[in-house]
């Protein structure tokens, strides 16, 4: 079993930076693709990021390209998600999740695919 485990989180002003980390426990994931998701008040838990086993491929949704970055370091078993020019409308929850089927360069961006889910953790942004 893997657990993962989120930090970073906060209530921050509009316009700047948060550095969510996933710490991930249990076994390795250096062979899985991870993403983080996030869910607003009242709405669906939607993809934000996601990255290959390797860190060559990765992929965002359009409201986060350009400010957000997902990276990894495999050899600390942890995935980040860099969030810079930070918008009230980024206020969720945010998940980080864990793919245990070697992919390759492949992501994949639907739920369904993520086996191991952390417990979140609370960004809201203020205007």
């Amino acid at each position: 079993q893997v657990q993962l485990v989120e930090s970073g989180g906060g209530s921050v002003q509009a316009g700047d930076s948060l550095r969510l980390s996933c710490a991930a426990s249990g076994r390795t994931v250096s062979s899985y693709g991870m993403a983080w998701f996030r869910q607003g008040p009242g709405k669906e838990r939607d993809m934000v990021a996601a990255i290959n086993w390797s860190g060559d491929t990765t992929y965002y949704v359009d409201s986060v390209k350009g400010r957000f970055t997902i990276s990894r370091d495999n050899d600390k078993n942890t995935v980040y998600l860099q969030m810079n020019s930070l918008k009230p409308e980024d206020t969720a929850v945010y998940y980080c999740a864990a793919d245990p089927i070697y992919r390759g360069l492949v992501v994949i961006t639907t739920r369904i695919a993520y086996d191991y889910w952390g417990q979140g953790t609370q960004v809201t942004v203020s205007s």
